[in-house]
């Protein structure tokens, strides 16, 4: 499989899994057991890139794509979001630090692993200046939680600022 190196350094396969439609959003999600099953056959096939997000089922999808690593965290680069609370149609945007800790510390429980290859904010939270939810994401980082950050639905500006506190390998 051909590779791809993201931002500041993290390397993965040219074909990664989105995990979403696992657990959540496009009609009825198989049973957990065939979702696993095909995270794994995947992973077998050489996608080894899986991104997934805490508020994707919320919470039921980084279960399982948990379940489906177990035994072969070597084997793949693991992304997650996180940054939504709630669920619809009551979901708020949180991007303080606070958050930001708290939320890491459940995607690692649930993902069942020790870090995330790539950890990024689902929604910038206008309420709290980008500098500060990086420099938290930073501190996670520093702590070996996860490897590289990254942003998603970021303006170029918003970027700018975050990448002047802690390199974003992704967006």
């Amino acid at each position: 499989m051909q590779q791809r190196t993201l931002g500041d350094g993290l390397v993965v396969p040219a074909v990664g899994l989105g995990c979403m439609g696992l657990s959540t959003s496009y009609g009825i999600p198989p049973e957990p057991a065939r979702a696993v099953a095909l995270i794994r056959r995947a992973i077998d096939l050489g996608v080894t890139f899986l991104d997934t997000a805490d508020a994707y089922g919320p919470h039921v999808n980084e279960e399982v794509v948990g379940r489906a690593i177990a035994g072969r965290r070597g084997q793949v680069a693991l992304a997650t979001k996180f940054g939504m609370r709630g669920r619809p149609p009551n979901l708020a945007i949180d991007g303080s630090p606070a958050w930001a800790a708290r939320a890491l510390e459940g995607s690692l429980r649930r993902l069942r692993v020790e870090h995330v290859d790539l950890w990024y904010l689902h929604r910038v939270d206008p309420r709290v200046p980008i500098q500060e939810t990086v420099g938290a994401m930073a501190e996670l980082v520093a702590q070996g939680k996860a490897r590289h950050i990254g942003l998603s639905e970021a303006s170029a500006a918003t970027i700018r600022r975050a990448h002047a506190v802690h390199p974003v390998a992704a967006l």
